[in-house]
């Protein structure tokens, strides 16, 4: 932990923020439900998103996932802002690059925080913001052979 400078001694307090990534590996949820615990936190709020096997009325076959190199800074400032607005005692998220089956894990993020209400509240704002504003594009392969781009910003 860092010193700081304006109290001689005293450590800085730990950024709430304590996993954020972009994989090109299989997610795991355990890892990031064990990133959130906190012994002030009573409500701790997860959302996993998953490769589904249907899009707008087609059936998926399959899809890959891409990022802009930035991709991982973005998803920081995004977790700044949820903590900046919540009462964030624990935050963690990671996105999943390259091919994915129907079933894989895409997303997997969740939160802390000291009630239940707050937790489900900055996880909304979490997976929502992050999939508007961090640099990931999604291509969906059909079982008609047709294909598509999706972009999250």
């Amino acid at each position: 932990m860092a010193l700081t400078n304006e109290h001689p001694g005293e450590q800085a307090a730990p950024s709430p923020i304590r996993l954020i990534g972009i994989r090109d590996t299989p997610l795991s949820v355990d890892e990031v439900f064990a990133a959130l615990g906190d012994e002030a936190a009573g409500g701790i709020s997860l959302f996993v998103g998953t490769v589904r096997n249907h899009d707008g009325g087609a059936d998926v076959d399959a899809l890959g996932y891409s990022c802009h190199p930035s991709a991982a800074d973005e998803m920081r400032r995004v977790a700044e802002k949820v903590v900046a607005e919540y009462p964030v005692r624990a935050l963690a998220a990671v996105h999943r690059v390259g091919d994915l089956a129907v079933g894989d894990l895409a997303v997997v993020v969740g939160v802390s925080c000291p009630h239940r209400a707050e937790a489900f509240a900055a996880c909304r704002k979490l997976i929502d913001d992050i999939k508007h504003e961090v640099p990931v594009w999604k291509h969906q392969r059909f079982s008609d052979g047709t294909e598509e781009w999706v972009g999250a910003c």
